[in-house]
């Protein structure tokens, strides 16, 4: 396991609860149902949701691919899994399932659709783990990303250094760095980005919550499944 992957895993092992509260709170569910949208599900689908932490994305994954669909979620920290479990259960969701695996290397052959929500900014190699997402999806399939960054609204300036603060707080192992949590972020989303335009056309960003959030997707075309 790398350094990163340890610290992301006592680091959200330990605050799985704290983090499901904020990752389901109700400011935060609109950015994740517009996330979901972009990959343009249809009932019967089978989507995979990398890095699904407490399973925050279910419902709406869910709701898209109905019953006869497959929703999977893939993350490496147990206790998220756990939790991620007991949402599923708790709704009677049978077509809901956890894998424990490392998102960079994904536990998954293949899949209609696929998405990531505040995991690319944890990466030591984004670009490389996004592009092994790619090639897990078939022909016509979206991938779509969200993260948080600096609002890039001149009147939210002030408020990009409570963003930075929280950053800092937030990030595993970044704490006591001289490093900017900030910018590695957003050089790891940016990289992330790059990636995903690389390999899928029709193309969609946008920022959501007042510029703290960025959304990015893409469409899988023929010639990256046939080739990869």
């Amino acid at each position: 396991m790398s350094e990163t992957h340890h610290l992301a895993d006592t680091f959200y092992g330990t605050c799985a609860g704290i983090y499901d509260t904020v990752a389901t709170a109700p400011a935060v569910r609109p950015w994740r149902a517009r996330c979901v949208e972009e990959l343009a599900l249809s009932p019967g689908d089978t989507v995979v949701d990398m890095g699904c932490g407490t399973g925050a994305n279910f419902p709406a994954l869910r709701e898209r691919v109905g019953p006869e669909g497959t929703v999977v979620g893939v993350d490496l920290v147990g206790a998220m899994l756990r939790q991620a479990r007991r949402r599923a259960e708790r709704n009677d969701w049978a077509n809901v399932h956890v894998v424990q695996g490392d998102a960079t290397r994904p536990p998954v052959e293949t899949a209609d659709a696929l998405v990531s929500t505040f995991v690319v900014g944890m990466f030591d190699d984004p670009g490389a783990a996004v592009r092994s997402w790619v090639r897990t999806v078939r022909p016509g399939g979206r991938v779509a990303l969200l993260n948080a960054a600096r609002s890039n609204r001149p009147a939210l300036r002030p408020a990009n250094l409570l963003f930075r603060a929280f950053t800092r707080l937030t990030a595993p192992g970044h704490r006591l760095r001289l490093r900017s949590p900030t910018r590695n972020l957003e050089r790891r989303w940016d990289d992330s980005v790059d990636a995903l335009f690389e390999g899928t056309v029709d193309h969609v960003e946008d920022r959501l919550g007042l510029g703290f959030v960025v959304l990015a997707s893409g469409r899988v075309p023929e010639s990256v499944q046939s080739t990869a």
